[in-house]
């Protein structure tokens, strides 16, 4: 099987492949921080990937994308091109959000030992992105938008480390109610190759994807209509 996994949905933009199966089982990523600019640079790293791989994009069996929350422009970039690139490709669609990728990124590198824990990212003024997660990356509830003090208050009594750069305002919400949490990994983000191993486990594929908005976008459109006097 042959996954490309892309995400852009904060503030990495990445795409990886991942052959699997065969003598030439294989990961490829490209992976770079950035604020702004996913859209230029997703596609030279998707190009990237699948030359470094050998295959072409008709050889994809399966396209997955992070659906966010994040950035709302960000979010929609990675899931266009999934789209787009379904539809030369006839492959699978499959979308995780970006919690759940966060999670897992965490686990890869052996960050997460024991115990549930949770993935808190700040989406600003005054709101935490909120995922729980067990010993074993699988979700109990989220993503979800609430207060500090809202997230502190549905924490399970078990559950005692916090990750993501939201961690530190869940934590010291959490305090004012009487609990203590450990946070740690305050730059951790979604990336492609955790996204692959999801979509490469999972048995669930989409006919469509569509982003996961949380929140209304800050941007709004300008009203130009004229006020009649």
């Amino acid at each position: 099987m042959n996954i490309l996994a892309l995400d852009t949905s904060m503030g990495v933009c990445s795409a990886a492949l991942q052959r699997i199966g065969g003598p030439a089982a294989q990961s490829v990523v490209r992976e770079t921080e950035m604020v702004r600019g996913h859209a230029e640079a997703l596609m030279p790293m998707v190009e990237d990937v699948l030359s470094a791989a050998g295959i072409a994009v008709h050889d994809l069996d399966r396209i997955a994308a992070t659906l966010g929350p994040g950035s709302f422009t960000g979010v929609r970039i990675a899931i266009a091109a999934a789209r787009g690139l379904a539809l030369v490709s006839h492959a699978a669609l499959y979308g995780a959000d970006s919690l759940t990728v966060m999670a897992r990124a965490a686990q890869q590198n052996g960050l997460i030992q024991v115990g549930p824990f949770a993935v808190a990212v700040d989406a600003r003024r005054g709101m935490l992105y909120l995922g729980l997660y067990d010993a074993a990356g699988m979700r109990i509830e989220g993503p979800a938008l609430y207060t500090p003090e809202e997230a502190a208050g549905l924490l399970p009594q078990r559950l005692g480390l916090a990750i993501g750069n939201g961690a530190g305002l869940l934590a010291e919400a959490a305090e004012r109610q009487g609990r203590t949490l450990v946070t740690d990994l305050p730059a951790l983000q979604p990336g492609a190759l955790a996204l692959a191993e999801l979509a490469r486990e999972s048995t669930e594929t989409n006919d469509i994807i569509r982003p996961l908005y949380l929140r209304p976008p800050d941007a709004k459109p300008q009203n130009t209509s004229l006020e009649r006097r």
